[in-house]
């Protein structure tokens, strides 16, 4: 017996974890900068933590109340129903929830080249084909609508990240508008914003209160530093929102990772100075870093180097861990996450020395 043919799919290639580097290294992970994944470098709020403490004596019981609390609160913040926040295990778990509900076998979705693995991993999974539309280095990224319809034939879903990882260009508001108003009525645009909060721009969600056709992802990953929690959720049209019902999986977010997320969400303190430190080590490694790189609107920076892989390899053997973008089809450059002061420095020099 064997499972279904699974020829077409790719396994996610995530940044490797600083123990694994550590233990190949013979190094001890307090000696190690990892700047590979894109975490938060200031860790979660202490507020989250104190919640993850009290919570673990409660964790024989399902997470219904915590799940709605946590739905509540974020419709309150987003001024959405309850029923179109869509909670789920990460924004990868909400990926999922959005090809169970929108797939048909056979239908086919939009996605980035270079651009994250899962949309089309998760839209295989639910049967779905994939086509893709290029987001150029040779254009410095630049997303607009017309460079997607470009490349758009009737898709069931479109994928739109802003910010873009790995290069941290954005596709603005009006773009997205424009991309809903020129597909067809059948067709969602899905706009991604796990980095959304270090950037200036304006969320999509406005759309969303206005269309039928456009919806947004967003996580507690990246700047409430939630990674460990797998904790993401979206934000989904009012005119077809209660399909949540039919296609979650029962207790998708844990007790954990709800109450933490309340915590989270009520210390927007921690949030702020996390983006302020983020601007700061993004505004550093542009002035100091010996190549070049590309402005970012995440929490990283697209760096050229000439030889991706060589440049990580010698880093690493310094004890400081950043990505080698060769998954994204870019081997000439490397993404460093920004950190905290002395971890961006310590970045800055051991990449210059391997240039």
């Amino acid at each position: 017996m064997q499972p279904r043919d699974l020829s077409a799919h790719t396994p996610y290639q995530a940044g490797r974890g600083i123990e694994e580097v550590a233990r190949e290294l013979g190094m001890a992970p307090e000696n190690l900068v990892k700047l590979s994944s894109n975490e938060n470098a200031w860790g979660p709020s202490p507020e989250a933590v104190v919640a993850l403490r009290e919570t673990a004596a409660q964790v024989h019981s399902y997470p219904k109340t915590a799940h709605a609390d946590l739905v509540d609160a974020l419709a309150e913040t987003w001024d959405v129903a309850a029923e179109q926040v869509w909670l789920a295990n990460g924004g990868d778990g909400a990926l999922d929830y959005l090809a169970r509900a929108m797939l048909d076998p056979g239908d086919e979705v939009l996605v980035s080249d270079p651009g994250f693995a899962y949309y089309a991993m998760s839209a295989r999974y639910h049967h779905g084909r994939v086509n893709e539309y290029p987001i150029r280095k040779a254009d410095d990224f630049e997303q607009t609508a017309a460079g997607v319809m470009n490349h758009y034939d009737g898709e069931r879903i479109v994928y739109v990240t802003s910010p873009h990882n790995p290069a941290g260009t954005e596709m603005p508001r009006s773009e997205v508008d424009a991309l809903a108003d020129a597909t067809d009525e059948e067709t969602l645009v899905l706009v991604d914003e796990a980095y959304g909060e270090f950037s200036e721009t304006p969320s999509a969600v406005q759309l969303v209160r206005e269309r039928d056709d456009v919806a947004v992802l967003r996580t507690f990953s990246k700047a409430y530093g939630l990674a460990g929690c797998r904790l993401g959720y979206a934000i989904t049209p009012s005119e077809w929102a209660d399909a949540y019902a039919r296609v979650n999986t029962p207790f998708a977010a844990s007790e954990l990772a709800c109450r933490a997320g309340l915590a989270a969400l009520g210390d927007q303190d921690h949030v702020q100075n996390t983006v302020e430190g983020v601007r700061a080590s993004r505004e550093y490694l542009y002035e100091h870093l010996d190549c070049p790189t590309w402005e970012s609107q995440g929490n990283f920076v697209l760096c050229e180097v000439g030889d991706g892989t060589q440049v990580f390899e010698a880093a690493k053997r310094e004890g400081v861990i950043v990505r080698d973008t060769s998954s994204f089809g870019l081997p000439e450059c490397i993404r460093i996450t920004c950190g905290t002061p002395e971890m961006t420095e310590r970045a800055v020099e051991v990449v210059n020395d391997a240039l």
